[in-house]
């Protein structure tokens, strides 16, 4: 088969290069530890963020570097431990059908898990225990970043929740957050150059696209999902893996998303009441907006 000229030496290129090539340059990462969340929480057919969810899982992956200098720079980032509990509703304590079917969560499990607050009790004894907040006074013995993918999971979920329980959002939960999503297609859109467009005679920067973890796992070149989606646990391992691959591409891991632990939907009354006006509290149509 006879390439044209220009391929040739493309390919006679290919082969002079080296066979191991150098990896990317470590990055200066100002955090020292990352909290990879990825909650479960109820759900039904048809309804939106605007959804008094209430968390039924609550799964963390603890991230740490092996590798961070004494200037902070770094490029290994491993999961060193983790921590996971299912989380009992009070609000609709029956889960629906569809968010069994969706998260693999049985009612088994949620009648047999505590409540909201002792999980976060629970949590809080896990971060003494790896020496991430102070035991007596809870402030922060680290630097360490939340992460997700993308922003609802600490935004929406463990908002509401904290709402719904009637109890204010710990002070080492708050603060931004890593939205690995967005990290993502940050890092892929600066690879992609900008193409001539016939219609607008310009030319178009890359399409913004949003990636599921899947999807994410993918263009990283990292191998495919393992586990179960939407089971919190493989969700944050397998996001773990994303965020450890983007260290090792040299990006500094930073937070991206802003979270506001007093903001409120339309259906949050006084002390944690969830209007009827908004949504029933039969579990008929509980996403029915009046």
């Amino acid at each position: 088969m006879r390439y044209p000229r220009q391929t040739h030496f493309a390919k006679k290129a290919l082969i002079s290069l080296p066979v191991n090539p150098p990896p990317p340059p470590k990055a200066k990462q100002p955090y020292e530890a990352f909290l990879v969340l990825d909650v479960e929480a109820t759900c039904q057919q048809g309804a939106d963020f605007n959804f008094p969810n209430e968390i039924i899982e609550f799964p963390v992956c603890l991230m740490q570097w092996k590798d961070r200098s004494d200037d902070h720079k770094a490029s290994q980032l491993e999961v060193v431990a983790e921590f996971r509990s299912f989380v009992k509703p009070t609000w609709q304590p029956v889960l629906s059908q569809f968010c069994t079917d969706l998260t693999g969560i049985t009612q088994e499990q949620v009648d047999a898990a505590p409540s909201f607050p002792a999980v976060l009790a629970a949590f809080e004894e896990f971060m003494i225990e790896h020496e991430l907040i102070d035991e007596v006074t809870g402030e922060r013995l680290v630097r360490f970043c939340w992460c997700s993918d993308g922003p609802f999971d600490v935004r929406d979920f463990v908002v509401k929740q904290c709402f719904i329980s009637k109890i204010p959002m710990p002070g080492w939960i708050q603060g931004d957050v890593l939205d690995v999503r967005t990290s993502v297609m940050d890092w892929l859109h600066s690879r992609e150059p900008p193409k001539y467009s016939p219609a607008t005679r310009g030319w178009d920067g890359p399409r913004r696209r949003s990636l599921n973890i899947p999807a994410q796992l993918k263009v990283l070149g990292l191998p495919s999902f393992e586990g179960r989606q939407h089971s919190g646990i493989d969700d944050s391992r397998n996001i773990a893996k994303i965020v450890s691959e983007l260290a090792r591409r040299g990006i500094s891991l930073h937070p991206n998303t802003a979270i506001h632990p007093n903001r409120r939907w339309q259906w949050m009354g006084k002390h944690g009441q969830i209007l009827d006006g908004y949504w029933t509290v039969n579990n008929v149509e509980p996403w029915k907006r009046l």
